[in-house]
């Protein structure tokens, strides 16, 4: 006879697969039986130990919570001063973008002031250049009116000194 042929074995191998018999005695839910398994206790008695189980931790939960308050409140604090130092952060990187800029406002102004300076030497230099050649051309229009000057008296010398025929009187 094979497993499935046996009766006992089949309700061994059902009772196997079923999630009841998985758990064990000790298994069961911690709520059943508590009404029936306890006896009658004093309700005095369960006041007088509640009073005593809250009066033996309640400093200590007290002394938390205000250790807890005070702990929330530094955050708070520290949040704030954290909030001001990066503000501050900021307005250090924004002075830094300033002086950035300033060094360079001054970067190009110095490089104004050499263009201007550059500019005024070269005015003074083509002011000298033009009286210089002013004086050239005066010069050379002096020497021109010497040479014709020159000429016209060689050319009446020679007038002169050429022989005229004698008059008869």
């Amino acid at each position: 006879m094979s497993v499935a042929e046996r009766p006992e074995e089949r309700e061994t191998a059902a009772a196997a697969a079923s999630p009841e018999r998985w758990l064990g005695p000790s298994d069961a839910s911690p709520d059943e039986g508590v009404v029936e398994d306890l006896p009658l206790i004093d309700e005095k008695a369960v006041e007088q130990l509640t009073e005593g189980l809250i009066s033996h931790y309640l400093p200590d939960l007290q002394r938390s919570k205000s250790a807890l308050q005070e702990l929330t409140q530094n955050q708070v604090v520290l949040l704030e001063t954290l909030e001001q130092e990066i503000s501050k952060f900021k307005e250090c990187n924004s002075i830094l973008d300033i002086n950035a800029l300033f060094s360079e406002a001054k970067h190009y102004h110095n490089k104004l002031v050499n263009i201007r300076n550059e500019m005024m030497m070269l005015h003074e230099k083509t002011s000298k250049l033009k009286k210089r050649a002013l004086k050239l051309q005066q010069k050379r229009q002096k020497e021109e009116l010497e040479r014709e000057q020159q000429r016209e008296k060689e050319l009446e010398r020679e007038k002169q000194l050429t022989a005229k025929p004698a008059r008869r009187t």
